[in-house]
């Protein structure tokens, strides 16, 4: 009953002309917040703070719960505060959902689990604001207090239970967070290879995802002595099902390494060509120049054979044919041919390109030329075409006869 009376109470002062001025308090705090976010966001998109489109942050919430919260303080010796006491709560768990969805969004981007996270959280944060409001929160832990269980000689509530779980979360969150962070600065130093600071993001993720995992079985109430027997199954489970799991973690650390394959570098794996995108602790993604991606498990890449254009040298060599009729001035078709070729943009001057006379064809002298480029991740086939094209052009002007299979067809 007196959960009623305070809530009708509050629908009471609801009414009042006072609440028409909070509104107006409330509307300044929000469009104050939302100024400062536009003044303050920056160009990049998905961060943490600013969202994808500055409102969708944390940044916005956490301004507008401060601005509304210092109001309130305010206007409290003024006024019977209604509207402003009811906005706090609000915000505070537009606040809480907003940073659990950013940082599973950072920490996790393409993982298909976050959304069904995001949407527990959200469901559970509007929940307990509505059994606050209402003020049925205090009856309903009682009767989750009332709920035990006897786990190894303690007395264990749900209670405590859900509470446990809320607080892991919120450890995990800001260990999520603190790793987010530290990574992105990681990535982004200059003066390291790009390989170092991959490796040493990941291992500072893997070690504080240990930290927040461990202080929060602390925070649910469990024993970490009780890991030692948790070890053992996962020992075991690692060595029967999770052994090609654990070898692609291994592997995946052992590449960063050694740096036998590195981000940028163009590989054939497997009949797959493309340049390396990213190396996870699992995974290396490989794109293809058709920007279709390949997701080979990093295990593969340790244990098979994978060829590297770019490992020592990032030249490539590549060869075109082409056919002139026999009597043809080789002394002078051959060394304009070569300086035709080295006029296409991509080709290099060094090494420069070689024209050699490589096969006497059935129809014609046939010559290889032999040309080298400096970029392979943009592709071979289109340097391809434009030295045919070159080619084609040198042979036209010099008016070299280009055969073709002649066949006679005799009538009897």
């Amino acid at each position: 009953m007196a959960g009623k009376e305070s809530l009708g109470e509050l629908l009471a002062a609801l009414m009042r002309p006072a609440a028409l001025a909070e509104l107006g308090v409330l509307a300044l705090c929000v469009a104050f917040a939302w100024a400062l976010v536009r003044l303050t966001r920056r160009r990049s998109k998905g961060s943490i703070w600013f969202g994808d489109r500055g409102f969708d942050g944390a940044l916005f919430p956490l301004l507008a719960l401060a601005l509304t919260w210092i109001a309130r303080l305010a206007l409290a010796p003024h006024l019977t505060i209604a509207l402003l006491k009811l906005a706090v709560p609000i915000l505070a768990s537009l606040a809480i959902i907003r940073v659990v969805v950013r940082v599973l969004h950072v920490a996790f981007p393409k993982s298909p689990v976050v959304r069904t996270v995001e949407r527990t959280v959200s469901w559970g944060v509007w929940l307990m604001l509505v059994l606050w409001i209402t003020d049925l929160l205090p009856l309903v832990l009682a009767e989750l207090d009332a709920l035990q269980w006897k786990i190894a000689g303690t007395n264990v509530s749900l209670r405590s239970l859900l509470e446990g779980a809320f607080t892991a979360l919120a450890a995990l969150v800001l260990v999520l967070w603190l790793s987010a962070a530290i990574e992105a600065r990681l990535l982004a130093a200059g003066g390291v290879n790009l390989s170092l600071r991959k490796i040493a993001a990941n291992a500072t993720r893997a070690v504080l995802m240990l930290i927040g995992l461990l202080v929060a079985l602390s925070a649910a109430g469990i024993p970490i002595g009780a890991l030692g027997v948790l070890g053992g199954a996962v020992g075991v489970g690692i060595g029967f099902g999770l052994q090609k799991l654990a070898a692609n973690y291994v592997s995946g650390f052992v590449i960063l390494a050694e740096r036998s394959l590195r981000i940028g570098d163009v590989v054939r794996v497997d009949n797959f060509e493309g340049r390396i995108t990213d190396i996870t602790t699992r995974y290396t993604v490989i794109r293809a120049l058709n920007g279709r991606e390949s997701i080979v498990p990093n295990e593969l890449l340790i244990t098979q054979r994978v060829e590297n254009c770019s490992f020592a040298d990032t030249k490539v060599a590549s060869t075109t044919a082409v056919q002139v009729a026999y009597g043809s001035d080789l002394d002078r078709v051959m060394p304009a041919l070569q300086a035709a070729v080295a006029g296409v943009p991509r080709v290099l001057a060094d090494p420069a390109p070689g024209v050699q006379l490589s096969n006497f064809a059935a129809d014609g002298l046939e010559l290889t030329i032999v040309f080298w480029i400096g970029d392979p991740e943009n592709g071979q086939g289109n340097v391809r075409s434009d030295v045919n094209l070159a080619a084609l052009r040198c042979l036209t002007e010099l008016g070299v006869e280009i055969p073709y299979p002649q066949r006679v067809v005799r009538q009897a």
